[in-house]
């Protein structure tokens, strides 16, 4: 005598080819999306490499953006050339040039360098477990950037860059983003301006008095030195609020 099939037989005898199907559709969308690639070994293997691509996209970027920068500047200088209400309002902008950092600068000054505490010699222990107090972050570099301008900066750049207001540090691991461009330590800060304010400024800074608590328990690097003469190089990126003109429209 033939037993009925039970319940729970029938049920995986129409749940096992379904499952199989579900399978057979999962493996063709990945082989589809894949595109004969390693899915799980793509490309940017994490969000480092994303950035470090992305910088040398930027890079290559801004020598177009230069060049193209050059070209309408002598469109609107031979537009000027004739015509006198152009010409006025290319003297306005030019007035606002110096404040908005789009001039050259140079004078007397400050260099900060901040730097990760050095790697252990083999065999020895670091200086602490947690890696995050061996390593300068973001809100290092900004608190001497706050600093120098509380204490009357005139002009800044950061690894070479020309700090303006729409300028942002960002920290990618233990390196920073900065205007498009990944850095990493030591970090250099100059500053155009009055040496002894500028220093006065960063001894009462809270967040560089912490950092330079760390150098001091850690071995990170931290060192100020004055400058008889520095130049700065305009800036020549862009001025524009991306996120903010979205949010208008």
């Amino acid at each position: 005598m033939t037993e009925r099939p039970s319940g729970t037989s029938q049920l995986w005898r129409v749940l096992v080819p379904l499952t199989s199907l579900f399978a057979g559709v999962l493996f063709a969308t990945s082989a589809s999306t894949a595109q004969g690639t390693d899915l799980r070994a793509g490309r940017f293997a994490d969000l480092a490499d994303l950035v470090d691509a992305a910088s040398k996209r930027v890079t290559a970027q801004d020598k177009d953006a230069t060049s193209l920068r050059h070209e309408v500047e002598q469109m609107r200088a031979a537009v000027a050339d004739r015509s006198g209400s152009v010409a006025a309002e290319v003297a306005k902008g030019n007035q606002l040039q110096g404040a908005a950092g789009l001039l050259a600068v140079e004078g007397p000054g400050l260099t900060v360098s901040l730097e990760d505490a050095p790697r252990p010699s083999s065999g020895q222990r670091p200086a602490s477990s947690n890696p995050d107090d061996l390593v300068v972050h973001q809100q290092d570099v900004q608190s001497v950037v706050n600093a120098l301008w509380a204490g009357g900066a005139e002009a800044m750049t950061l690894m070479g860059e020309r700090v303006v207001s729409t300028t942002a540090v960002r920290c990618v691991g233990n390196t920073l983003l900065i205007q498009g461009r990944l850095v990493g330590p030591p970090f250099i800060v100059r500053a155009i301006g009055n040496a002894s304010a500028l220093r006065a400024a960063l001894d009462v800074e809270p967040g560089v008095a912490l950092f330079e608590q760390y150098v001091q328990q850690y071995g990170l690097g931290y060192h100020v030195s004055r400058n008889t003469r520095l130049r700065f190089p305009a800036y020549d990126g862009p001025l524009d609020l991306p996120h903010l003109n979205a949010a208008a429209r």
